[in-house]
């Protein structure tokens, strides 16, 4: 998106740094993105929205050009900073888009705060991700071994094969390698104490739920068990994309995106 100023939150004990694009009393779309990766996640998406809507994206706490507090966090933490963040661009009613950790935040955020969100777009997500367990090993290696020795594994779980052995797939490996260690080990600190089973299946509010047919991180069954809490929820399954829809089939994350938008009313003007 050419022209997005580098605007910045002081929260006091984290800087958000955001891009607040369209009308100010538009019809709101923000974007959470996934661990180790800063809001450039969206890039293939935000510029092909429906012309009249107001888009806000964020770096979370420790990723992107947000400032890195010490780890651990908690998701409670991530959810006020959203909530924070909305709080002072006066957002209301949007509709949240969030993607692994993103949607984590979505669920919480949405439980806690239906003022602010009247819709929620849950993308590669879950109410629950892994074990305790899987996220204090992966903790221990980012602080060991350090982001660099495991992205391999990570682009393993995040793309498709074609995807992965590609050239295209180099920006994102570099985006997890120089994700901050305490930023990565943080929110996965927060994803191992998250449980959203209970909140998320009291959740009434519009829903689209997306999974990735290739998706290492969250399995199409896990993302359609999320799907299957929240009545009325619609369910999309993206074949032949991974962890990150948005990035590996962009054109068909766009056009269920928009649909949904459309279908809720919440598409702003017409282009």
């Amino acid at each position: 998106m050419g022209g997005e100023a580098m605007d910045c939150l002081d929260l006091g004990d984290v800087v958000l740094h955001y891009a607040d694009t369209g009308p100010r009393d538009a019809p709101s779309v923000v974007f959470a993105n996934s661990l180790g990766t800063d809001f450039r996640l969206w890039d293939g998406v935000v510029p092909h929205l429906p012309a009249g809507l107001r888009v806000i994206r964020y770096d979370k706490r420790g990723h992107g050009l947000s400032s890195c507090p010490p780890a651990p966090y908690t998701m409670g933490a991530l959810i006020h900073d959203a909530e924070r963040l909305l709080d002072a661009l006066g957002v209301r009613d949007c509709v949240f888009v969030g993607l692994s950790i993103g949607g984590m935040i979505a669920q919480g955020l949405a439980a806690k705060r239906l003022d602010l969100v009247r819709a929620v777009v849950l993308s590669n997500t879950a109410p629950k991700i892994g074990t305790r367990e899987l996220w204090q090993e992966r903790i221990a290696m980012v602080e060991t071994q350090g982001l660099a020795a495991m992205s391999d594994a990570i682009m393993g779980r995040w793309f498709s094969k074609p995807f992965r052995e590609g050239p295209q797939v180099t920006p994102w490996r570099r985006m997890v390698e120089t994700t901050p260690a305490a930023g990565y080990a943080g929110c996965s600190a927060a994803i191992a104490g998250s449980d959203f089973y209970a909140s998320t299946a009291k959740l009434r509010l519009p829903a689209l739920v997306i999974a990735g047919s290739e998706d290492g991180s969250t399995p199409p069954d896990l993302v359609g068990e999320l799907a299957g809490l929240i009545p009325g929820s619609r369910f999309a399954l993206i074949r032949g994309a991974g962890h990150l829809p948005c990035v590996e089939k962009p054109a068909e994350f766009l056009s269920h995106l928009t649909g949904f938008l459309t279908d809720i009313g919440h598409a702003g003007a017409t282009s």
